[in-house]
Formats: C-alpha cells, structure tokens, sequence
C-alpha cells in the first residue's frame, strides 16, 4: 500500500507537537540543547546532545549541561558582523576536525538567523543550519501547463550525484533564501539556475500563493548526520507556463525535466518518490487547485492544519519596508 497524502505531510513535519503528548514532548526535548545568543532571551535552535558533545566550542561559546544550553557569548552591543565572524570561526575549525559529514556539503552561502522581533542578529554557512537547528527559508515553484490536455506539472529529478536526496524527484524550481535577499528574487535566480526560465517569464507570470511551514527531523536520504533539526518556512509561488516554455537544466543539479499529469504525480507521491518537503508543496498546490477536497481527502482538515505549522523559534518577515 502506498503513502498518503496525510502520510508524506507526517514524513516532512515529524518533530513532536506538546499538545499530542505533553509528557513524550518534554522527555522528547531533554534530548536536545538549546542554541541562544547572548543578549538575546529567546531559543533560536535545538541541537542534539550528541551533536554537542563532539562540537567544536571554543571560549566563545557557554555550554551548560545543567541547563542544556548552548550560547555565543559576545560583548554588550555586539553587531551582527562579529557574532558572524565568530561563527564562522568555530565553523571553520570544526571542518578541519572532520567530526561532521553534513559539513562536507559546504556551500559557501550564508543563512540569516533571526531574533524574536525579527532582528537580524548573525548569519552562518548553509550546510551549518541543521547542525543547530535553526530556522530556515526557501522559496518553491510550481511550473505548469494548463491546455486542452489538463493541469500538467513541470518536475525534476534531482542529480544522483547531489549530496543531499539524491534522484529524488523535486518542484518545478526550489532553492534557499540567502542573507538579505527577499522571496521573490530568489524565485526568479532559482528558476535560472535550475530550470533555464528566463526572468520575465517569471516576472511576468510567479504568482506568490502563501507559504508553507513544518519542523523536519532529517534522516539518511538527506545526506550527513541524522537526527538534524530542519524548521524551515517556504515561500511557494504557482507560474502558469505555455507549453511552448520547456524548463531544462541549467547546472549539475537537475537530470531531467519531465511533464507530468496529476495522475502520474499522484502515483510518484504514492511511491515516497518526491522529496519530503517537495510533496508538501504540491500537496498544497492540489488544495489550492481544487484537486484535493474535503469530499475526496479523508485527511484533509488535519493536513490543512499541517501545511502551516507554528514554530517553535523566531520567524521573520521578508516585507520590504
């Protein structure tokens, strides 16, 4: 029997909810570290005890087993730049001791991390984030054709050769938010580098249709350590294509690109071939598209629910001001 709909919403969003088992949540939590910034009250990530027992902290950093927290401690006053250079600092020599794997897949983009009013306080390296679980941003999109053949979905498949679900099938395009960069900008630099969709095919057509949120509990198809903690927002965007517009793979990322029908897609959802965080957006996209229903998904008030978790960490809002 095949994965459900509610089954691959489950796979992507699998940290425990408090309100499903209090007790199990708090034992559950004793697992991890809390990651802070001096000067700043709130958790911005859970680390896994067993992740900071074989870190790399050097004075810069307070770790209290007692409390089960771990803090870069910086001067009063201290500027998003310091607690960044800091940062990449113990990065840096952490590589160099080559205890972590997920540290392989370095990527030489920088993640923002946010406090509870949504100031930036630092940044760090991509492939560090779920190492301290923080959260993370990205933008999906899906492209699609729309004819007298029916609704037809532009999907990739991943390179084998890609450290983190490789072969996999993905969204049309998908990519990370990097450090003052805004949703939309990112939509249009990914469609680019993955799909070979000129700018003002995307400008002139992304339709931006809410967002997604969830708190994946990575596991060996994501390449590196599992156990590591993904919270992650993304912005999803529809851009109705015409059949003449053919996405194609612009680096080593992306195989193919094949167009499927909802059919076909249901099957490969069925099958677990898709990403976990990809079939959340396409999920989302048959809700938003009347192809799931309440009168044909059985699950469909829980999943509605699912596709936009409250997380437990400070968010921040992309709005220019």
């Amino acid at each position: 029997m095949g994965k459900s709909n509610l089954d691959l919403i489950k796979e992507c969003d699998n940290f425990p909810y408090y309100s499903d088992d209090p007790a199990f949540y708090t034992v559950h939590l004793k697992t991890y570290h809390a990651f802070k910034v001096a000067g700043c009250d709130a958790v911005l990530g859970y680390i896994p005890n067993s992740v900071v027992e074989k870190f790399y902290w050097p004075d810069c950093w307070a770790v209290d087993s007692t409390a089960q927290t771990v803090t870069l401690v910086t001067p009063p006053g201290a500027t998003p730049a310091q607690r960044s250079e800091l940062m990449a600092q113990t990065l840096d020599e952490t590589v160099k001791r080559g205890n972590f794997k997920i540290l392989h897949g370095w990527r030489n983009e920088m993640y923002p991390i946010y406090g509870p009013k949504g100031e930036f306080l630092l940044e760090m390296e991509r492939c560090a984030s779920p190492i301290f679980g923080i959260v993370t941003y990205g933008v999906h999109m899906t492209g699609y054709v729309e004819d007298e053949q029916g609704l037809r979905i532009w999907v990739p498949r991943r390179a084998r050769t890609k450290q983190t679900y490789p072969g996999m099938l993905d969204n049309t395009v998908a990519g990370g938010i990097s450090t003052g960069e805004l949703p939309f900008e990112c939509a249009i630099r990914e469609a680019m580098e993955e799909a070979s969709i000129p700018e003002d095919i995307v400008r002139a057509g992304a339709v931006p249709v809410g967002c997604v949120t969830y708190f994946y509990v990575r596991d060996e198809r994501a390449g590196g350590e599992t156990g590591l903690l993904q919270p992650e927002v993304e912005y999803v965007y529809d851009l109705k294509l015409d059949a003449s517009v053919v996405p194609k793979p612009c680096d080593s990322e992306v195989e193919d690109f094949r167009l499927w029908n909802v059919d076909e897609i249901k099957e490969a959802l069925s099958k677990g071939e898709f990403k976990p965080n990809c079939a959340v957006v396409l999920i989302d996209f048959f809700i938003r598209h009347g192809i799931l229903t309440p009168d044909n998904e059985p699950d469909y008030l829980e999943i509605v629910a699912r596709l936009h978790r409250r997380l437990e960490f400070p968010t921040a809002s992309h709005a220019t001001k």
